[in-house]
């Protein structure tokens, strides 16, 4: 099987390529690559814009899948029209295509982002959405757009993915258990804005399972999918942090809790994902924390910028080389 991955030089493309490597496919790779190249060598890259792949380009390859677009609310709102650019009307363009190419699969990084802020309830993929902000908003559009598209020969899988942390080759510290993990390392104390705010978490590992899952399922397979490890109040994330790195790093972490307004909320059951495309996480928190200390050795100071995709945004948007600037600073 050949597959073609937009946006796979990003944080959940490096740890998924290999994965897919290993499983025996033949993986390209289209990307900007925004965020430098840490892909391993024999990952393919084909050198065009989203925008210029033609129905030619996408005739060899059996599956695409989506990873590109702004990938948080900060880069959403630094530059909304880039937001629904690449957010909405980029994965409609490559699914359309794709689909005239007679590709078999089109699988799409959605967000559990689209549920916007909802009261105390579990929400399955049936339920309204109610994002108000750019980046929820942009993710629902793509994922509309791709979802209009199936038939009995163009499967669409969308995953609404819970927040990813935990260890990638091209690595992000702006992500909540990440975020904490450097900030108890390097001052030894984790902020939490608002400890009731509720998450689905997902760890990378499981972001991967999920990914696969998606590419070995039957072509009969379509649908939207929540897709997290577990649900979470940040209160709870930043206790188990700190219990995880203070039992492996014998450490004494301090917390700061304060009670910040915050325009998302939500908790989202996997049922359906267990059962149509028998995905069963085995991460948490702490198992997340984990992944991130074995992998400590493998990251270049907690400022780094390219670890933060605001950072290399702004950077980029300025005529920045941020990869030159972080090589430097490392020197």
């Amino acid at each position: 099987m050949k597959l073609l991955i937009a946006g796979g030089a990003g944080y959940l493309g490096s740890a998924l390529i290999p994965k897919l490597l290993d499983r025996g496919y033949k993986v390209d790779v289209v990307d900007l690559f925004w965020f430098g190249n840490h892909l391993p060598p024999h990952a393919g890259i084909l050198s065009k814009d989203i925008f210029q792949l033609s129905e030619e380009d996408l005739q060899p390859y059996d599956q695409v899948i989506f990873l590109a677009g702004l990938s948080n609310d900060p880069m959403a709102e630094y530059s909304p029209h880039k937001n629904f650019i690449f957010n909405a009307a980029a994965p409609a363009y490559l699914a359309y295509m794709s689909k005239i190419a007679k590709v078999k699969r089109f699988i799409y990084a959605s967000s559990c982002s689209v549920y916007g802020y909802t009261e105390n309830e579990l929400y399955d993929e049936s339920r309204s959405v109610g994002s108000m902000y750019p980046y929820g908003i942009s993710k629902l559009q793509g994922e509309q757009a791709a979802i209009q598209l199936i038939d009995k020969t163009f499967s669409v899988i969308a995953l609404r993915k819970g927040t990813i942390s935990g260890f990638s080759p091209r690595m992000r510290f702006d992500l909540i258990i990440n975020t904490m993990f450097k900030n108890a390392m390097k001052n030894r104390t984790i902020t939490i804005n608002n400890p009731s705010i509720w998450r689905p978490i997902l760890s990378i590992e499981d972001a991967v399972t999920a990914y696969v899952r998606a590419v070995e399922a039957s072509y009969g397979i379509s649908g939207i999918f929540n897709i997290a490890s577990g649900n979470y109040t940040v209160g709870e994330v930043g206790d188990d942090v700190r219990a995880a790195i203070e039992d492996r790093m014998s450490v004494r972490v301090n917390l700061c809790i304060k009670h910040l307004q915050d325009f998302r909320n939500y908790k989202v059951t996997i049922e359906k994902a267990q059962n149509v495309l028998s995905f069963h996480p085995t991460g948490n928190v702490k198992s997340i924390v984990g992944n991130l200390i074995d992998n400590i050795g493998k990251y270049e100071g907690w400022d780094n910028p390219a670890y933060s995709n605001i950072e290399c945004f702004r950077a980029l948007e300025s005529g920045i080389d941020i990869h030159e600037m972080a090589v430097a600073g490392a020197r």
